[in-house]
């Protein structure tokens, strides 16, 4: 199931590729318009998802890096022991372990995550993400997703 480890390769580089090319193209705070309901805009979070403890004063910033590093390891070993016919769980698992290692990357490095899609309707507006933020949601969706049909009896 080790194989499968290359889509969180994939994600990590899509995701700090997207964010590089965001620090290096745009400016704290600026907007790119691209329609109704979708925007560019570069902004910093130093919490955690919805900006969750972002002003708590900097220590969280190594206890995320703690949590995310520790989750990893947890989830490259689940990989390892999955049977070699449980390919959904390994691709929602490498998803999220893409996921969570390019987040920890930005908060080594920066001490805060790049964040920058923007989507909104009307006067709903979705806090700001990145691809390694849709990367962790896909793959948490696909595990329930996984969960449901193993409770109903399918083995597929």
């Amino acid at each position: 199931m080790l194989k499968f480890l290359s889509i969180s390769a994939i994600v990590l580089f899509l995701d700090q590729a997207t964010k590089l090319w965001v620090d290096a193209s745009m400016k704290l705070y600026q907007t790119i318009e691209l329609n109704s309901f979708f925007q560019l805009t570069y902004l910093r979070n130093t919490g955690a998802a919805f900006s969750f403890l972002s002003d708590a004063g900097g220590w969280q910033r190594w206890f995320f890096v703690g949590l995310a590093l520790v989750v990893s390891v947890v989830i490259a070993v689940w990989v390892a022991r999955l049977p070699a016919n449980d390919k959904w769980m390994a691709i929602s698992l490498t998803l999220i372990l893409g996921g969570a290692l390019g987040n920890v990357i930005d908060r080594i490095l920066y001490g805060y995550v790049i964040d920058f899609i923007d989507v909104f309707y009307g006067d709903w507006h979705w806090p700001a993400f990145n691809v390694a933020d849709s990367a962790i949601c896909i793959g948490v969706v696909m595990m329930l997703c996984d969960s449901f049909r193993k409770e109903t009896g399918s083995t597929a």
